[in-house]
């Protein structure tokens, strides 16, 4: 077997399609294929050919992965969940996160502090509901624990200035109230602030 052509895709200009006898057989991105260092006229065994196939399959995983943490800083549970919506095999799986994470471009604390800066910065949340958001996005107990311990926002002020922004759109007090504990705060703690909320 031969390699006949190695030719430039025109949708994806940064990955190569390669053609052995004159068929097409599988693609590599740019940077994998230097690193296979294969050529047009190249002879290629039925062994070399199916362990080209295995690493192009990889490199096309890992290269889907990298768009999807250059959209926005994903968790290891997000990637997971992501490589079996796209059924990667567990084994290249691991193999691709722990190269993200050797990047940086996975890290699991870092997303989760960066995650309650940002949500801080939005809208007043409490911590219960950033715990929950983050639980969603499947990060470890011990991981938002630490997360949550840096943060230095008091719920109960987040909560007057909840209440405080977003008050004049429920003028019936039961359905705030519903709102607001969907917002993760304590019944009692909403119960309270709405009665100063009042006074003042």
């Amino acid at each position: 077997m031969k390699i006949t052509a190695i030719t430039q895709q025109q949708k994806r200009a940064d990955r190569y399609s390669i053609f052995v006898d004159g068929k097409y057989a599988f693609s590599l991105s740019e940077s994998g294929l230097i690193e296979s260092r294969l050529v047009s006229g190249q002879e290629l065994t039925v062994a070399e050919l199916t362990a080209l196939k295995k690493t192009a399959g990889l490199d096309k995983a890992y290269g889907l992965a990298l768009r999807y943490v250059a959209i926005r800083p994903r968790s290891e549970g997000e990637l997971a969940d992501y490589f079996r919506r796209k059924q990667v095999e567990t084994s290249d799986a691991e193999q691709i996160m722990q190269r993200l994470r050797s990047f940086g471009l996975v890290d699991d604390m870092a997303f989760a502090k960066a995650w309650v800066t940002n949500r801080r910065l939005l809208k007043s949340v409490s911590k219960r509901r950033l715990r929950q958001e983050l639980q969603q996005k499947r990060v470890a107990s011990d991981i938002i624990d630490g997360a949550l311990q840096d943060d230095e926002a008091d719920d109960r002020q987040a909560l007057r200035e909840l209440i405080e922004k977003k008050q004049h759109r429920y003028p019936d007090k039961q359905k705030f109230m519903q709102y607001l504990a969907r917002q993760g705060f304590s019944y009692d703690d909403i119960k309270s602030a709405l009665t100063k909320a009042q006074e003042s």
